[in-house]
């Protein structure tokens, strides 16, 4: 699985101070309540981002994000979304409820997973994204950590960034690695874990229908011939 050739140039990772929360992605659900300085709720709802009727998942009112990065929200309107750290959503959608008596926001994605695949090849686990924060190492750990087969020297990250999948190679075989590893790992990644060739057991098999093949014609030749 998610092969690539030698000659194969991997992006350049820009796992620095600035992306150390999760930012809001088209396709997220969110959760959003509103509430008067005074604690007083003032919404508690949710909206489809098409015709802001009621949707539901499981016991939580949601709203989703378009593929532009828009949400369509009750009184506002349509406003921009994507890119902004929860923080930084909860203060903008605060400051767009003037009218209320000193708003406060609480906003949460319902729906962040990533998938995560250990180093025992197609075999993958998906890692429910709980905290706004989880690293790349943290996403591992949960998955149940690198396997015996994993190369910890050769781990994929692939992420989709607008209409273009990106694919950054992360070494945590040297302690340098962990710089990579503590980027926040984003809705929708995929992390991959290159498995340790196993030569031998591929050379069986591989061969092994061979060896089946010419023994089944010895047989039935000397089936025929006694």
């Amino acid at each position: 699985m998610f092969r690539t050739d030698t000659e194969y140039t991997f992006d350049k990772p820009d796992f620095d101070s600035t992306n150390t929360q999760y930012k809001l992605a088209p396709n997220d659900y969110l959760s959003i309540h509103v509430f008067s300085g005074k604690g007083a709720m003032v919404f508690d709802y949710s909206t489809s981002s098409v015709d802001r009727m009621p949707l539901y998942m499981g016991f939580d009112l949601y709203y989703v994000v378009r593929p532009d990065g828009t949400v369509d929200l009750p009184i506002i309107g349509v406003v921009t979304i994507a890119g902004k750290t929860i923080p930084e959503a909860q203060d903008f959608l605060a400051s767009m409820y003037t009218n209320y008596v000193n708003p406060f926001v609480i906003l949460k994605v319902l729906n962040r997973r990533c998938m995560v695949f250990t180093g025992e090849g197609s075999i993958g686990t998906v890692v429910p994204l709980l905290n706004p924060n989880i690293s790349l190492i943290e996403a591992i750990a949960l998955a149940g950590g690198i396997q015996e087969r994993g190369n910890a020297a050769k781990i994929k990250l692939i992420r989709r960034v607008g209409d273009k999948d990106y694919v950054y190679r992360i070494n945590l075989r040297t302690i340098e690695g962990i710089q990579d590893a503590r980027t926040v790992v984003q809705a929708g990644d995929i992390i991959y874990v290159e498995p340790v060739p196993q030569l031998a057991n591929e050379f069986v098999r591989d061969i092994a229908p061979i060896v089946s093949l010419v023994s089944s014609t010895l047989v039935l030749y000397f089936v025929v011939t006694n």
